[in-house]
């Protein structure tokens, strides 16, 4: 994942104004949801995945997870296993994404995720 946890890679593909919403996320070992939400902010980009009933919620991932973006098939691709991001805190709300204690866990979350990788 990139140094910034809350930045796209240079690499990844991702363009500003790229609307993601509704492809599909593929995890290194398969798909694992769509994009519901996004967002480009300078320092502060993200998606909240839906993973539907395979997790049953939302969660929201640090834009450097990105690996790539793939505008033709519609799908992004993530620094992830399903399993990481199955056990990545879930997202219940705008006001949750808000919350600095929630932020410093899913940060610290995808910062251990990527070591263990």
């Amino acid at each position: 994942m990139a140094d910034d946890l809350w930045e796209y890679s240079p690499t990844c593909g991702h363009r500003t104004g790229m609307d993601l919403a509704g492809w599909s996320v593929m995890a290194a070992d398969g798909f694992v949801g769509r994009v519901d939400e996004q967002s480009e902010e300078a320092g502060d980009a993200w998606l909240v995945l839906d993973a539907g009933a395979w997790i049953f919620g939302k969660l929201l991932v640090p834009a450097s997870a990105v690996v790539r973006c793939e505008p033709e098939a519609r799908t992004v691709r993530l620094a992830l296993t399903r399993g990481q991001v199955e056990d990545a805190p879930q997202h219940l709300s705008e006001t949750e994404r808000a919350d600095g204690q929630y932020r410093e866990d899913v940060a610290a979350y995808f910062v251990e995720a990527a070591r263990g990788r």
